[in-house]
């Protein structure tokens, strides 16, 4: 398994693979890695030929107090993590190799982005689509995986990546899940016991939501008015399909946890 840290010596790499018939699955991730990015890279090692991880703490997606400086790093364990999900490439470079000056190019999706995470973290997925599109444009060709987790930021990317000709399938991946419902999450290392406790408040009203369908949303919000610790930033439904997506953000003291459940009707 190799770590790079330089575009040119990762898209040597990929293009290589590709040169001799391997097929590419990417994993991106902003590190600091769980089951939840294991099962992701798992299954891009099942359906692909090499598997590469790229591990990026893009700073054009965080805002003012967002959790930039704290967000949690471990390159050396990420990379163990990443070999044994059967990852074998690690892309992990510097600030400065993926912007090495001003950015004075952004990727906006218009209408994707303007709700919900949109709405609460102005420019957050402008600066996701930006570093995906760079991501897509160093790696090429491949099979990109994402989790559900971030349902909004999934359609975001699909709609990118169709609009733009990207040669890359972008695959959904389900949510994977502590015993006691909470998502996992890279942000889950900020909770206090108390905090993790009041965390599992997203899953039960997500699942009390989807029991009482027809008011989903007042069902949602009640359930997190219920939990002293926890503070709603929204509680929504969307249609997808012939489906429905429930969608919750929720503020566990400081931390800001988000988390999803398809309905079908």
């Amino acid at each position: 398994m190799q770590v790079i840290d330089r575009i040119d010596a990762f898209r040597k790499e990929l293009d290589a693979a590709r040169g001799r018939g391997r097929t590419v699955g990417l994993v991106p991730t902003m590190g600091f890695l769980h089951d939840g990015h294991a099962s992701l890279i798992g299954r891009s090692a099942a359906e692909r030929d090499v598997t590469a991880v790229t591990v990026f703490v893009n700073p054009l997606q965080f805002g003012a107090g967002d959790d930039l400086a704290s967000y949690p790093r471990d390159l050396d364990r990420d990379a163990q993590i990443a070999s044994q999900a059967g990852a074998e490439l690690v892309f992990a470079p510097p600030v400065d190799e993926m912007y090495p000056g001003p950015v004075l190019t952004s990727v906006h999706v218009a209408e994707l982005s303007d709700a919900m995470e949109g709405a609460s973290r102005p420019g957050h997925f402008d600066g996701v689509a930006t570093v995906v599109a760079k991501l897509f444009a160093i790696v090429g060709p491949c099979r990109a995986y994402f989790g559900e987790k971030d349902f909004q930021q999934l359609a975001v990317i699909r709609r990118m990546t169709q609009d733009l000709s990207f040669p890359v399938e972008v695959v959904g991946c389900p949510i994977v899940r502590e015993p006691d419902g909470l998502a996992m999450s890279s942000r889950n290392v900020h909770l206090s016991p108390d905090e993790r406790r009041a965390a599992t408040v997203l899953y039960r009203a997500l699942q009390t939501g989807a029991a009482d369908f027809p008011n989903a949303r007042a069902v949602m919000a009640a359930t997190v008015a219920a939990e002293p610790l926890a503070h709603l930033d929204y509680a929504e439904v969307v249609e997808t399909g012939n489906d429905f997506r429930l969608l919750i953000a929720v503020r566990a003291v400081t931390t800001r946890l988000i988390d999803n459940v398809g309905v079908t009707v």
